[in-house]
């Protein structure tokens, strides 16, 4: 994992440079800089369009790649392992919400149409083991062989994710007792 540039020349307090460090060490596993390492990235699709009509027995909803086909994924990928993942380029952290509207996806307030691309920094075995085993990411798969879905995954031999650059501020938060 890539580290801060940070210019400590200035600490004199052991006590100090051991909590700096400390706060440090912890900004990569928070989203708060750039990493990198081999991974997994795993891209999710519409089903191909067929004039506006579809297939035999399935509608326009099953065709569509959904919130929860997409939190399936990211869910397996944490579940095998991840260090460090991606959204559409977009950097994951613990307060990130993967939200859909209609087949778009809405993401730190940004709207991204498919193919959805998630991209996990980790033991791309473990997380493939995870995505085999995950219930939910096989329900997407039979969506995929039964209309046509995409689906494909591909181990990273050393890929960079970006740091979060979004918002960490609480907008709708209260404290307990507040109104």
């Amino acid at each position: 994992m890539l580290r801060p540039q940070l210019n400590r020349s200035k600490i004199t307090s052991p006590t100090i440079a051991q909590a700096r460090q400390r706060g440090d060490d912890l900004t990569g596993a928070a989203g708060f800089q750039a990493v990198h390492g081999p991974g997994l990235t795993v891209v999710l699709n519409d089903a191909p369009s067929s004039g506006g009509t579809p297939p035999k027995g399935a509608t326009l909803d099953e065709l569509v790649v959904h919130q929860q086909d997409v939190q399936a994924v990211v869910n397996a990928l944490w579940a095998g392992g991840a260090e460090a993942m991606t959204i559409m380029g977009v950097r994951v952290i613990s307060t990130s919400a993967v939200r859909c509207v209609g087949n778009t996806l809405l993401l730190e307030g940004v709207l991204y149409s498919p193919p959805f691309t998630i991209t996990a920094i980790g033991s791309a075995e473990l997380m493939q083991n995870a995505l085999d085993a995950s219930p939910a990411v096989a329900a997407y798969r039979q969506a995929v062989a039964a209309w046509g879905l995409g689906y494909s995954v591909r181990p990273e031999g050393d890929v960079t994710l970006p740091a979060y650059t979004g918002s960490i501020s609480l907008q709708y938060a209260n404290p307990t007792g507040n109104p």
